[in-house]
């Protein structure tokens, strides 16, 4: 019984420790003054400076601009180089799947360095392109490291037989190899699309004048007090809350009505 109780502590604690700063964060963002510390009263007014705040607005349509073009293409390439990978020989394999570790491994600041150098040795300015690209070139990895479990699970005898019974290889990509890895693929665009929206330190070093994303802001405005902060934190929050939930509700309110149609299948069958 004392494990339990103490397993349960434990695990209230952690929770405490993860979200009371995010509770707090989205609490204080009503405040109606700057102060941080005591709520003097219910107000929307930060809500209402930020959205009439050009620089945020700014920052939130290039992160947001750069995360869904980050994302797109990466999934796509991602899932072309892993289906390519699993089709290769095991020594083409394994050196590809080294070379994809790589940037996960390596510290950000050495992979941010490493693109700010490359882009100026082409003498290419820094702005809005080496931005995407760079957000582009990291997350590749993580829609591959996602996606080649399912490959690993997916049955080859399948592809081969819709080749038999007529199929072009891409319709044979299209028709069964992606909806058999499709859970793979979805997992990894949310982390390519997380990774690109939070990421701060290659951003800082791989854009330019004018050029800003949200973390850019919050890093350069975190020593001032400013609630708008708080606002927009809460915003982000909530709008990640909010997928989250469609990404894990709606498969699961697909497969019970699949339950239902195989049900009624079933029933009309046995009449």
């Amino acid at each position: 019984m004392k494990k339990n109780w103490l397993s349960k502590i434990y695990l209230i604690l952690v929770l405490l420790f993860f979200y009371a700063p995010i509770a707090y964060v989205c609490i204080f963002s009503f405040n109606d003054s700057k102060s941080l510390s005591h709520f003097t009263g219910f107000s929307l007014e930060w809500y209402e400076k930020m959205f009439s705040n050009r620089t945020i607005m700014e920052s939130i349509y290039y992160t947001v601009i750069i995360a869904i073009i980050a994302t797109i293409v990466s999934t796509i390439v991602g899932t072309i180089t892993a289906i390519g990978m699993s089709k290769s020989k095991r020594i083409i394999k394994e050196s590809i799947e080294q070379v994809n570790n790589l940037p996960m491994l390596n510290p950000e600041i050495v992979t941010a360095i490493g693109f700010m150098l490359f882009f100026t040795s082409l003498n290419i300015e820094l702005g809005f392109m080496t931005l995407l690209l760079a957000h582009i070139a990291f997350c590749i990895p993580y829609v591959i490291l996602s996606v080649m479990p399912k490959l690993r699970q997916l049955d080859n005898n399948l592809a081969e037989a819709a080749l038999d019974l007529g199929c072009t290889p891409l319709q044979a990509l299209v028709k069964v190899i992606i909806p058999q890895i499709k859970p793979g693929i979805v997992a990894g665009a949310l982390v390519a699309f997380t990774m690109s929206f939070d990421d701060f330190v290659i951003s800082l070093f791989t854009t330019g004048p004018g050029i800003n994303n949200i973390s850019i802001y919050v890093y350069s405005n975190v020593k001032r007090i400013n609630p708008t902060i708080n606002a927009l934190s809460t915003i982000i929050v909530l709008v990640i809350t909010i997928v989250l939930v469609l990404v894990n509700v709606i498969p699961i309110i697909k497969e019970r009505r699949g339950k239902k149609k195989n049900e009624k299948i079933m029933e009309s069958n046995l009449i």
